[in-house]
């Protein structure tokens, strides 16, 4: 697994993560929340990563054009701080898949 990770300052989406072997998209928001996208290509995480306003570019050419999936590390027991897991579960409560 190769993970990329690119952090923004300014929107609602505050990290990105991409697993070029699963092609998974995980996007951090601002709220704590995180949503999970799958076969999302490399280019299209590259795009986002260098678009001027990277919410605009989710909301336009990744939020309704590839499936929703299960954030990355959601049961893999990642440990360390405790934050992404209750992103994970704050995730669950809004779009389903429980534990």
């Amino acid at each position: 697994m190769t993970l990329h990770t690119r952090t923004f300052t300014t929107g609602r989406i505050r990290r990105a993560d991409y697993d070029d072997t699963t092609q998974q998209l995980d996007l951090h928001r601002d709220d704590k929340t995180v949503l999970a996208y799958k076969q999302v290509p490399m280019e299209v995480f590259r795009r986002l990563c260098s678009a001027p306003n990277p919410t605009t570019y989710w909301e336009d050419r990744i939020a309704e054009e590839y499936p929703k999936g299960v954030a990355m590390g959601k049961g893999a027991g990642q440990g360390g701080s405790g934050g992404d897991s209750k992103a994970v579960r704050k995730f669950g409560d809004l779009f389903g898949g429980g534990d």
